[in-house]
């Protein structure tokens, strides 16, 4: 001091100044560059080396990794992850992490010498008083300090990960960071922005009059305007100022991190300097510290150091707290003290080695020893001191005030974070001046009462009354006029800018800050409006509550009840958040589509919103799934959201994580401390209805998965207070149905040990897990059981699971007999182990909220429960976003009706069923295309002679590699494809089918081959013949020929000779056969018909008038009803309405009976008799006759008349094929005459002088003609219908793609007829149109082309091997010196094996010398045959064996035929045996088209068979009359009904309104009824086009 004085005196002050400022200004400097060293070696330990550049940000920790494990000691690389992952789990235990040992000679204690010496006892003692100062500590290494492992993360964040960071750390009541020196540059910051998500909740006690009234508080930090109090250490006092304060605050609790702290160090290198903060929240409770909310800033390191902090904490503080070693005069702190002193705040001096008590000094000051007194008796006293001074006028400290400081920088100063604010507020400022609770009324109005209204009507919809189709179309009306409504109002300016920001901004800096901006902006809106609503609303209740305890209160109840009501409804509608604004954004965008109003160009375009929401999803925002305001899916908005994210993504696997659970029971919180999340959480009804949000999972945990994201589903709480009774109820069962529905697991939170909340919960849940089980859904599931006071007990947690089992056994009865199904316990709904799917969770709060940290058993918990998750989702492939998407329709719209499970339709599982028929249809088309090719060539060797019996395993074998091969090619499919897991439940049930397809088409095969071995067999003799007559034939031309050679060059005198000696020689050589007769079919069925008893009058009466051709798809069979008149009256209406359906029936069923009879008999092989239609007559005859047994009625003479006529015309084409088969293979006259141009270009040859060469090559070229002329017919077959199976669109899919094109074919036709043909008798139908449409391609440019080419590449193909046979058979003999038998033989052995080829007898041709002009003659004759083939068209190839249209027949009309017993719409199903699935049908049709109309009425029923299940209309079915059914129970009715599932459902296909429409005249003719009163067509049904019509089959 001496020299302080000499120095002033010599020099003056200033001088002094300008020297004390030098050598701290390089002191400060020396410092700099030890604390930015320090912090080089610091990252490098912790090695966030790389985070100075890359920044941790927000999305990059949003990711699914490793979890943390529990009391393990970390390497000190992981020390910064372990931090983060700790904290985001809320485990305050985050600053204190084990480090493991690298070295244990070198750890962070001191190690312990021995000493060892060769000294006396004495000697020894003297050195154990000695002072250890000569240990060297030069090589010690200390672990690093925790709050250095903080700040190092702190510097290595982005602002948004600085944020999350710091909300983490006050939610587990820390201290924050207020200003913080910058470790490089040592520029002082104070991240404001790091503190916009922090909100506190206190409640300030007030003294009026006599009483204290507690107010309770809420608002984000950032605006709070509280008293500070600042605690500043001058010099190094021996007590902790940390220490010190946190026994203000919470002395069970390290707000602030001090030197007694678990992993403390001596050195630290990134806290000194830096100011933390932390608020005191009282609780509105009488021991309180403090009655309102108060700051406490505490500076770390000596403040004499820091100079600039010091300024700022002294003018923005309150109250000021010094702590120092003493108080004197001369000391190096005493001129801070005396500015201080000085100054306008109160001063609180706390003296480290004074034991004096408090004193209160001039200005308010005080000063108090702090020797020997207890931290609780210090903390005593200053809590009356602060409180003291705080009672009278004080100044009030404000976050936001901070960027108003000089000389420090504030992180929202930057450029990007004030270009998002501005952009944001420009949006809120729209907002301002207007009442929040009007807010949403005003600038919102597409998600408010538009859309509640719009959401009731569309339930409505699946509950009609009425006329039901009139009904279901005013509604939609209404729907549309809503909408058109939404449109109008949706040009909001906040909207339009909003959209516009989002879309300009989306890819940049700005976009991020923006949204932040727009959500604090908006969150302070209502803060205070809320926090005022919520005081009125509990000032009401405490009345209400207070009246239901009196009796006599009931007026008044009921008045403040109301009053209590209009609070609830003014909270709501003062609620607003950002997700209102994607509300809406979801409501314009719906509105738009479903009006289809034109896209606007430009950034305000509402075609864009989806991939704007899109952009947020996938950057880890949270979306709303279901609006819980109306209680409503936007559907549309929804399924578009997710498409963009799979356009972005592409179809990502996700694993469905949901949560359900009562009302605040902490589902939100458990989600964000598990996967770091950002769902809204605070009391009472935070979440409303259910989000979502996407978790992507670590490149490191990849492997350990099957899918890519975790997608998380929080959803409002069960039993909301908001909601009563039914509607309660109703409301929960339909949000954990769906909810359960969505997730591939499914958390059950339970809050408590409340036993009946508990079965409130539960009773939910097991319903909405069994009505998952009968739709074949099979989610997993984990209670979660929170709030549980003793965890560790496990005797008690045993009880309580034993008791939770007893639960949901008993739940699960009671569900089964609601649902209707057998189930004696829980685990018969689910899989369920309630060792292993049961976690008991620690209370949330360690202490009393609103200043209790988390409970570190909590984190725990949460840790282990993410554990268990993750275990059971590797078993799991979850489901692509496609699925999911698909998923979420689906549950919807089921959950729409009041029957959920009878109105689940599983869109996905019928696209991946259907994609299954078409692989299905692919593979037993192989199957078939194959066997086909062996058919031809076994009918080849048939027709030889060189085979006489087939085999079933000799076709097997043949098969057997196509068979394997298409084996692999299912078990791939099955294993490898995306939707494997939804495959494996038809696995087994396809490789059974394909199994019996291929033994069906083996058996098939060997029946139609043994059929043509049995007609070779009985054709043998007439073929035997034909050899002789061929011989006789050839031996009588040559010899005429000889006769006449000396004519020769008159060919009319040669042709009239021939004309005149083959006459007779026909007759000679057929003179021991008779020709086969044609059938006389009319002759022949009068005379069956005279037979069994009718008139012939009446049989040629029926046939003339035709009536008995479309009796089976008449619409009125009333004409063919004898009735008495005793019962006429009585009868007729009941018979207008049952009987004709029963008599529709018998028609049916005796067709099929008797056509089958039919064609059982051999007519191919024995020719037609007319013992065929007798049998058929008498069968009709019969079943008419007992079908009249059982009615009250008979049927006219006339019906069995018609019936017989029918089954004969229906017969009449396979009779007459069967029997020209016959003909051509029995008839030796026709045979003969079909040679006799052969012949006589033969005898023309041998008269001209014709070598034997030339006329035997002749002869073999006309066999070859026939033979390749079958063989290339057949073929070319087989290719076309191969490409045509493979290319042609109605022939390459499923059996549903085939209607599509059969209804679009129809509607282009335009005939009512072929409509009619299609409805009644569809089979017929579609053979109908599979052969006009084979000959519609065949004559089209492309088929013709398409058919030539294969035409010619076989013509190709067999000229080459007929060449090459040729060739051969040449050689053979040329070099053994065989004579023409022996080439004949020979040849032929070597054709036969590809072609027909019946050999020629060579006897007439012995002197036959040159085989090899022979071969020439051959070839020459083989390339013409082949050059005149190249014309021959697809028409004349129509005559061969294999036709391209019956053989699609046979593959495509394989299927089920089954007919709806409503509106007779076919089941679609590829395959005809398709037990147990049910049958089903894409969309149903009117009822009405079938004939089906009111009983006692002629109106026809235009209800949907769809509508018709979900009304509660009944029907009476047609197999028993005597009862009626509801509609809803359809499936009681009978086994014709059970087999059906019909699906309630809104959506009608156009195409059968425009049908009803276009041809309501010919159906009401048709059938005799009018489309009037309870069946009036909807007026909106006439507005369709055809067009319209046409295109909505593409839903199919």
């Amino acid at each position: 001091m001496n020299l302080y004085y000499f120095i002033s005196y010599m020099c003056g002050y200033n001088f002094l100044h300008t020297i004390l400022t030098y050598f701290q200004k390089s002191e400060e400097s020396s410092d700099g560059r030890n604390t930015k060293r320090h912090y080089q070696t610091l990252l490098g330990r912790l090695h966030l080396e790389e985070k100075l550049e890359k920044k941790f940000s927000t999305a990059t920790f949003l990711k699914l990794g490793t979890p943390v494990k529990q009391d393990v000691d970390v390497d000190e690389k992981d020390v910064a992850y372990t931090f983060l992952q700790k904290l985001w789990m809320l485990d305050y235990r985050a600053r204190y992490i084990p480090t493991k040992e690298k070295n244990p000679e070198l750890n962070h204690s001191t190690p312990v010498r021995e000493n060892v010496t060769d000294d006396t006892e004495d000697d020894d003692f003297d050195y154990f008083y000695s002072p250890n100062d000569d240990f060297d500590r030069s090589n010690l290494q200390t672990h690093v300090h925790p709050m250095d492992v903080q700040m190092a993360v702190f510097h290595c964040s982005d602002s948004f990960f600085k944020q999350n960071m710091v909300t983490k750390l006050s939610q587990c009541q820390y201290a924050l960071p207020l200003l913080v020196p910058d470790p490089v540059t040592m520029d002082i910051e104070c991240p404001l922005w790091t503190f916009r998500q922090i909100t506190k909740k206190w409640k300030a006690t007030e003294m009026k009059g006599d009483s204290n009234v507690v107010t309770m508080k809420s608002m984000p930090i950032c605006k709070a305007e509280t008293p500070m109090v600042s605690f500043l250490r001058l010099g190094s006092p021996s007590l902790s100022k940390s220490q010190l304060m946190n026994t203000l605050i919470n002395d069970r609790h390290n707000t602030f991190f001090h030197r007694n702290c678990p992993g403390s160090t001596e050195s630290r290198h990134l806290m000194d300097g830096v100011a933390e903060i932390a608020w005191y929240c009282p609780a509105g409770k009488p021991n309180d510290a403090f009655t309102d909310c108060v700051a406490f800033c505490n500076l770390h390191g000596d403040a004499l150091s820091f100079e600039k902090q010091r300024e700022i904490l002294t003018d923005k503080s309150s109250i000021i707290v010094v702590l120092v070693p003493t108080l004197e005069k001369n000391d190096k702190s005493s001129a801070v003290i005396s500015a201080l002193y000085n100054g306008a705040k109160p001063l609180i001096c706390l003296i480290a080695d004074s034991d004096g008590g408090a004193v209160q000094m001039k200005k308010g000051n005080y000063k108090m020893g702090l020797k020997d007194k207890t931290h609780s008796a210090v903390s005593k006293e200053l809590k009356k001191i602060i409180g003291k001074i705080m009672s009278r006028s004080h100044s009030l400290f404000q976050l936001e005030s901070m960027n108003k400081v000089c000389g420090i920088k504030v992180d929202e100063e930057d450029t990007v974070c004030q270009k998002g604010k501005s952009a944001a507020m420009k949006n809120v400022g729209l907002l301002q001046g207007i009442e929040v609770s009007k807010i949403k009324d005003t600038y919102l109005p597409c998600q408010g009462q538009l859309w509640k209204e719009w959401s009731k009507i569309h339930k409505e919809l699946y509950c009609l009354k009425g006329n039901i189709e009139d009904d279901k179309v005013q509604k939609e009306q209404k729907l549309m006029e809503k909408r058109q409504e939404q449109v109008n109002v949706s040009c909001s300016e906040p909207m339009k800018m909003f959209t516009e920001s989002l879309s300009t901004l989306s890819g940049n800096d700005n976009y991020d800050y923006f949204l932040k901006w727009t959500q604090i902006l908006i969150d302070a809106l209502s803060t205070d409006n809320i926090s005022s609503i919520l005081q009125t609303y509990d000032t009401k209740w405490a009345e209400v509550f207070a009246l239901k305890k009196k009796p006599d209160k009931t007026e008044l109840l009921i008045t403040k009840q109301t009053e209590l009501d209009k609070i609830s409804t003014e909270l709501q509608s003062a609620t607003f958040g950002l997700e209102h604004l994607f509300r809406e954004m979801g409501q314009i965008y719906e509105a738009h589509e479903s009006l289809q109003k034109p896209k606007k160009s430009g950034p305000t375009d509402w075609s864009k919103y989806p991939e704007l929401a899109a952009e947020l999803m996938i950057s880890g925002h949270p979306m709303e799934l279901m609006d819980g305001d109306a209680g409503c899916v936007p559907l549309t908005w929804i399924s578009s959201l997710l498409e963009e994210v799979i356009k972005k993504l592409g179809d990502k696997r996700v694993f469905v994580l949901s949560v359900l659970g009562l009302q605040s029971s902490g589902k939100s919180t458990m989600l964000n401390a598990m996967f770091g999340l950002q769902f809204a959480v605070s009391a009472g009804r935070c979440t409303k209805g259910a989000f979502m949000q996407l978790v992507e999972v670590s490149e490191e945990m990849t492997k350990d998965f099957k899918f890519d994201y975790v997608l998380v589903v929080d959803t409002e709480g069960l039993r909301a207070l908001e909601l009563e009774g039914i509607a309660t109820l109703h409301h929960d069962n339909e949000l954990a149905t769906f909810v359960v529905g969505l997730g591939n697991m499914t958390l059950i939170n339970i809050f408590g040990e409340n036993p009946a909340e508990m079965q409130d919960v539960l009773q939910i849940v097991v319903q909405a897990f069994m009505r998952m089980k009968k739709i074949k859904l099979s989610p997993s599931c984990l209670f979660v059981h929170q709030n549980v006071t003793d965890i560790a007990a496990a005797e008690k947690n045993m009880d309580g699971k034993r008791r939770l089992q007893e639960k949901l056994d008993n739940m699960a009865k009671l569900a089964a007999k609601e649902e209707g199904c057998d189930a004696e316990f829980f685990s018969d709904v689910i899989a369920f182990d309630v060792q292993k799917d049961v976690k008991y969770f620690a209370q949330l709060w360690e202490g009393s909220p609103p200043m209790a940290p988390p409970n570190p058993g909590y984190s725990e918990s949460v840790q282990e429960l993410k554990t268990i998750i993750l275990s059971k989702a590797k078993e799991c492939a979850g489901i692509t976003l496609s699925e999911f998407r698909c998923k979420i329709q689906d549950l919807w719209k089921a959950l729409m009706n009041e029957q959920f499970v009878f109105s689940f339709k599983n869109t996905l599982e019928v696209a991946v069923y259907r994609k299954l028929e078409v692989e299905y249809g692919n593979w037993t088309w192989k199957l078939r295309s194959n066997m086909l090719t062996i058919e031809i060539e076994l009918h080849t060797k048939i027709q030889n002679r060189n085979c006489e019996t087939v085999e079933l395993t000799y076709l097997h074998q043949k098969l057997n590699k196509t068979y394997e091969e298409i084996q692999k090619e299912m078990t791939k499919y099955f294993d490898d494809d995306g939707d494997k897991d939804m495959l494996v439940q038809w696995r087994g049930r396809f490789e059974g089918k394909i199994k019996e397809f291929r033994d069906e088409l083996v058996k098939g095969v060997k029946r139609k081959l043994d059929k043509i071995i049995q007609q070779k067999k009985a054709c043998k003799k007439l073929d035997d013949k034909k050899a002789e007559f061929e011989n006789n034939l050839l031996q009588k031309s040559k010899e005429l020929a000889h006769k006449l050679k000396d004519k020769a060059k008159n060919e009319q005198e040669l042709e009239k000779q021939f004309n005149s000696v083959w006459s007779d020689l026909v007759t000679q050589l057929t003179a021991d056969t008779k020709p086969i007769e044609d059938i006389n079919y009319d002759e022949d069925q009068s005379t069956v018909l005279q037979n069994v008893g009718f008139e012939w009058s009446l049989v040629n009466e029926c046939k003339m008038s035709g009536k008995y051709k479309p009796i089976s798809h008449a619409g009125d069979l009333g004409h063919y009803v004898s009735l008495t008149t005793k019962i006429k009256n009585v009868f007729m209406w009941s018979f207008q309405d049952e009987e004709q359906l029963l008599i529709k029936t018998l028609i049916d069923d005796v067709e099929k009976q008797t056509i089958n009879q039919i064609k059982q008999r051999p007519v191919a092989s024995t020719g037609y008799s007319l013992t065929y239609l007798q049998e058929a007559a008498n069968t009709v005859k019969q079943k008419v006759t007992e079908f009249e047994s059982k009615k009250k009625y008979a049927l006219k003479k006339e019906f069995t008349v018609d019936l017989s006529l029918y089954i004969f015309h229906r017969a009449w084409t396979w009779i007459s094929e069967s029997h020209k088969e016959f003909k051509v293979n029995n008839d030796a006259h026709s045979y003969v005459d079909s040679k006799k141009m052969q012949y006589y270009r033969v005898f023309l040859n041998f008269c001209k002088g014709s070598s034997s060469a030339v006329v035997l090559g002749e002869l073999i070229c006309d066999k070859l003609k026939s033979a390749v002329v079958e063989a290339v017919s057949n073929k070319v077959a087989k290719d076309l219908t191969d490409t045509m199976k493979s290319n042609y669109p109605a022939f390459n899919g499923n059996r549903s793609d085939l209607e599509k094109h059969m209804l679009k074919s129809l509607a282009k036709k335009g005939d009512f007829n072929s409509f009619i043909t299609y409805i009644q008798q569809p089979r017929d139908h579609t053979e109908t149109y599979i052969r006009e449409e084979v000959q519609n391609y065949i004559s089209t440019k492309e088929g013709k082309e398409t058919g030539m080419k294969i035409l010619r590449k076989n013509l190709d193909d067999i000229k080459n091997l007929v060449s090459l046979d040729l060739y051969n058979a040449t050689e053979k003999v040329k070099t053994s010196g065989g004579d023409p038998d022996m080439w004949m033989e020979e040849f032929s052995s070597l054709l036969q094996a590809k072609l027909t080829f019946n050999p020629i007898c060579c006897k007439n041709f012995s002197d036959l010398n040159s085989f090899d002009f022979l071969k020439e003659e051959i070839e020459n004759g083989l390339e013409s045959i082949v050059k005149q083939l190249r014309s021959l068209s697809l028409d004349e190839m129509q005559e061969s064996r294999m036709k391209p249209d019956q053989i699609l027949i046979d593959q495509l009309c394989n299927c089920c035929w089954v007919k709806c017993p409503f509106c007779a719409a076919v089941c679609t199903n590829t395959l005809e045996d398709h037990s147990p699935d049910k049958h089903k049908v894409t969309f149903h049709r009117p009822a009405g088209i079938t004939g089906i109309y009111w009983k006692g009425t002629k109106d026809l029923d235009i209800n949907f068979c769809t509508t018709s299940v979900a009304s509660d209309y009944s029907f009476i079915p047609s197999c028993d009359p005597k009862y009626s059914f509801p509609y809803k129970k359809y499936q009681t009715a009978g086994e014709k009904y059970a087999s059906w599932e019909i699906t309630p459902d809104e959506s009608k296909l156009t195409y059968w309104k425009w049908f009803v429409c276009k041809f309501q005249k010919e159906l009401e003719a048709h059938y005799n009824m009018k489309f009037q009163g309870r069946g009036e067509i909807p007026s909106a049904w006439k507005n369709h086009t055809e067009q319209e019509a046409v295109d909505s089959l593409d839903k199919l």
